[in-house]
């Protein structure tokens, strides 16, 4: 258990830093822009290599990895890419409901969640 904990820790600050760094990066190229280019590229990007590991590790025996790469590192480098390998779970075992509920709800409850965070702190704080 110790051992799953330290992984996911381990890869969560690789991660984290590695989005730091992609943010930096992404302004070097485009400069300061309203648009989330350092996000988006973020999430692509690492939802691209989730697929590549969930694969890979199931075919290489290396499942193990997974806390430290799936929900360490690519945890800590995406703010999505999590949230997509549930979605196309869903999808790829038939529950098309399911995965179409899911999408929508997570997207449209976590911005909900966030407005009304922001409503409740904007009304705490000003």
């Amino acid at each position: 258990m110790m051992t799953a904990v330290f992984q996911v820790a381990l890869g969560g600050a690789a991660g984290a830093v590695l989005r730091y760094l992609t943010g930096l990066g992404m302004v070097r190229i485009v400069g300061h822009t309203s648009f989330p280019y350092a996000i988006i590229t973020v999430n692509i990007l690492g939802s691209f290599l989730m697929g590549l590991f969930v694969v890979a590790a199931a075919h290489r025996g290396l499942t193990h990895l997974s806390p430290l790469v799936v929900t360490g590192f690519l945890g800590g480098f995406t703010t999505f890419s999590a949230f997509s390998l549930e979605a196309v779970t869903l999808y790829e075992r038939g529950e098309m409901i399911s995965a179409a509920i899911y999408v929508l709800a997570s997207v449209g409850f976590s911005i909900l969640g966030l407005v009304l965070g922001l409503w409740l702190a904007r009304g705490i704080f000003t």
